[in-house]
């Protein structure tokens, strides 16, 4: 088995971007992407999904050059997992995706 995610969907804040040392970026968002479904009623709903992102290099760059708030991408990537201690010492966990390919769509 392989660890891949493949998703289209609506950018949902404007990306942040960092230079790291050595002058790599990474760009982190937010990615929503909606089910739609019939309920037990016959009644048609729609579920949105919010999805954390990460690019780094080169895709952080054409994150940081053409992708906005808003516009519709695809993504291909692996869900990654970690651990950190936030400012109250509390253990914050968080699920990315780290990109390996995106699409720019219209």
């Amino acid at each position: 088995m392989k660890n891949k995610v493949q998703l289209i969907g609506h950018v949902g804040n404007e990306p942040i971007i960092r230079d790291l040392d050595g002058g790599k970026k990474v760009a982190n968002l937010s990615l929503a992407t909606k089910d739609v479904f019939v309920n037990k009623s016959g009644d048609q709903k729609e579920q949105t999904q919010w999805h954390s992102v990460v690019a780094w290099g080169k895709t952080a760059e054409i994150i940081e050059r053409f992708v906005e708030k808003g516009k519709q991408i695809g993504i291909t990537g692996k869900l990654t997992s970690r651990s950190y201690d936030d400012k109250e010492g509390n253990k914050r966990y968080v699920t990315e995706v780290v990109v390996s390919e995106l699409l720019l769509m219209k």
